[in-house]
């Protein structure tokens, strides 16, 4: 049975609306009259747009249904173009995505995750500690950037020095050639460049499969069955997730974390008074940023959600950044809340198979960062509007504008 749908479509595609932050409105729409809505015409192609989080879940949890592969489509609404597609194991299904996983699945294991967790907190008190006072600078540049840089190239053992090579990587590989600030403006452009990262990243892999395994993702690839002799696009996809992952979530939580608490400062009040609030301020924070706007998945066969029958081979997008504003699963869901109860239980890191594999190291990278400006009483004020990236798949924040106060 197929129920009434909105009289008028309403396309969340359009990568403006995040840019433009107004996306808000639209989605509460479709939540309340159409939560499973087909849009019959986009740039992207026809697509259902799932915009309540149990539909999402549903989604989510039944991956013999929903395909992520590559071969059907992969994960994001826009189509990879042909001849430049790069797989990796989020745009896998079992078995192929369990075995990739298991490789890189231990760099970011609990007992891993304390043994970093020293470095860390050292090098966020040094960036903290370095940042210009009663002067304007850029938030996203010299903290939020500069902390994931240095723990990508920590978790790759890549050069420090040239750790922003990850960040430029990572910003070509989820740039919309249509912006006017992206960093590469045509396709041929973004494969040029992360070419240019295979040849660096291929130069490091032949030298630690030369060598004894070691712990870090480039050692583990180069030694695992699973991973070790991968074409050269899924060679670049790999590391083109690996890259993009463990940089955007913590970077633009960073960043969409702090404005949110100087929009409601009461709430941090509430961590100054009760340390053990940490951990709900670094999850009420990645749900109200809800990094990864969207995931798609394709129809393997016929079937049927919220009553609406789906088609094999029809295109599913999952509203992360909608389904973290659903008001029938989320009490009060457009309020900041520190304290909020399942304070976790949000859609930004995914879930079931594909839920990101680094969420517990980006918690704790945010909860560092939290600890260390509290311990020092930074008094951050925001000094402008912040510059937002033109995207339909990162809610990211290119620059932000902020002063400490002396």
């Amino acid at each position: 049975m197929n129920v009434p749908v909105l009289d008028e479509p309403i396309d969340v595609s359009q990568p403006r609306l995040y840019r433009d932050d107004s996306w808000g409105s639209h989605f509460a729409r479709l939540r309340r009259e159409d939560p499973v809505h087909l849009h019959p015409e986009s740039p992207f192609g026809p697509y259902w747009s799932i915009t309540r989080y149990a539909d999402i879940m549903k989604v989510e949890l039944d991956h013999g249904t929903y395909s992520s592969s590559q071969e059907l489509g992969g994960i994001q609404i826009a189509d990879q173009a042909k001849g430049s597609e790069l797989p990796n194991f989020i745009r896998m299904d079992p078995p192929r995505h369990t075995a990739q996983r298991k490789t890189v699945a231990p760099i970011v294991a609990p007992t891993n995750l304390a043994n970093m967790e020293g470095l860390i907190r050292e090098r966020t008190a040094g960036v903290l500690d370095g940042l210009p006072r009663n002067e304007v600078f850029d938030w996203v540049d010299l903290v939020s950037t500069e902390l994931t840089a240095m723990m990508l190239a920590t978790l790759f053992d890549f050069p420090q020095a040239d750790r922003r090579k990850l960040t430029h990587w990572s910003d070509v590989a989820i740039a919309n050639i249509e912006a006017e600030d992206a960093v590469v403006r045509s396709e041929a452009e973004r494969m040029a460049e992360l070419r240019q990262m295979a040849e660096i990243m291929g130069a490091l892999w032949k030298e630690r499969a030369a060598q004894p395994p070691k712990f870090d993702l480039i050692s583990m690839m180069a030694h695992a069955e699973a991973t070790q002799n991968m074409p050269l696009n899924e060679f670049i996809g790999t590391f083109g997730l690996l890259i993009v992952g463990g940089n955007d979530t913590t970077r633009n939580s960073m960043t969409g974390g702090l404005m949110a608490v100087l929009d409601h400062p009461e709430e941090l009040d509430k961590v100054r008074s009760d340390a053990s609030l940490l951990p709900s301020l670094v999850s009420e924070t990645i749900r109200w940023q809800s990094p990864v706007i969207h995931m798609r998945r394709t129809a393997r066969k016929d079937t049927e959600l919220a009553g609406k029958t789906i088609r094999q081979g029809d295109k599913v997008v999952m509203w992360y950044v909608s389904g973290n504003r659903d008001e029938t699963a989320i009490d009060q869901p457009d309020r900041f809340i520190v304290g909020r109860p399942k304070a976790r239980q949000h859609l930004a890191f995914g879930a079931g198979i594909h839920r990101c594999v680094g969420d517990r190291l980006a918690e704790m990278q945010l909860r560092i960062l939290w600890e260390e400006i509290l311990k020092r009483d930074l008094r951050v004020e925001v000094a402008g509007p912040p510059v937002r990236l033109y995207s339909n798949f990162i809610r990211g924040i290119r620059a932000l504008p902020v002063r400490i106060a002396g």
